[in-house]
């Protein structure tokens, strides 16, 4: 008689990535990837002077802005940059952008 085989081992980032997904979490993280996206999708010169810090359940976008300068030109680029994140993962969540002035630096 042959006893029954056991799996073989397992990837812990798989199984986690299961047990994730089983327990619905993922879809719930799924739109806060737009938060590490942030500085790749719209570049080194904005991402300098920028910090994403949260995405609401209405999918507004909190950004701090480091000057009051930057804030005025990224409000006026604000279409060009959701464009941008929804090349990226998570960004097609985010239906506007709101600026804050610099409390995370």
């Amino acid at each position: 008689m042959n006893a029954p085989k056991k799996p073989g081992p397992v990837k812990l980032g798989n199984m986690l990535a299961g047990f994730l997904e089983a327990k619905g979490i993922t879809t719930r993280i799924e739109p806060l990837r737009v938060l590490e996206q942030w500085p790749v999708a719209v570049g080194p010169t904005v991402a300098e002077v920028t910090r994403a810090l949260q995405l609401d359940k209405e999918g507004t976008l909190i950004v701090d802005v480091r000057t009051h300068a930057w804030m005025q030109e990224l409000s006026l680029l604000e279409p060009e940059l959701l464009r941008a994140l929804k090349l990226h993962p998570g960004g097609e969540f985010v239906r506007k952008i709101r600026w804050r002035l610099g409390r995370s630096w």
